[in-house]
């Protein structure tokens, strides 16, 4: 089998399914997290002196309309990836999609697993960590307090 190629028994296994969709879950997470990476950036290569700009900007993005925002875009690329995975796999028609609606429905699942946990993951674990080791503020709100 060459590297494009995919066995019956690969399509007929979500998990597989969504390995190969590995851009679509890692650009859907980094999506989603656009409410906390643009402060920790902006601290690294600004310094401390940034620290308390970095903080409001965060602020505002995560507490403010911005957030669901970032969560609407990550869905809707997420759902566009699976979209065209799935027209690339030979699902063009709503029949065709009725037929292989279980296969649909399993890898859709994965894939949103998949995305929610690395977002979960590099949102509130990584760059919490990161953004409180450069210091900013966000030790007394961390996820494991």
């Amino acid at each position: 089998m060459s590297g494009g190629e995919e066995s019956s028994e690969d399509i007929a296994n979500p998990l597989v399914e969504a390995k190969s969709l590995w851009k679509v879950i890692g650009l859907g997470a980094l999506t989603a997290s656009m409410c906390c990476l643009p402060s920790v950036v902006w601290v690294l290569f600004a310094g401390s002196s940034a620290i308390v700009a970095a903080d409001q900007l965060s602020n505002d993005l995560y507490f403010g309309i911005a957030r669901p925002i970032f969560y609407l875009i990550a869905l809707g690329m997420v759902t566009t990836g699976l979209i065209i995975h799935f027209r690339r796999s030979g699902i063009c028609t709503l029949d065709e999609a009725k037929r292989e609606r279980q296969r649909i429905v399993n890898t859709t699942l994965a894939v949103l697993t998949a995305t929610f946990l690395l977002y979960f993951v590099w949102n509130y674990i990584i760059l919490e960590i990161i953004g409180i080791a450069l210091g900013m503020p966000w030790a007394e709100s961390a996820i494991w307090k």
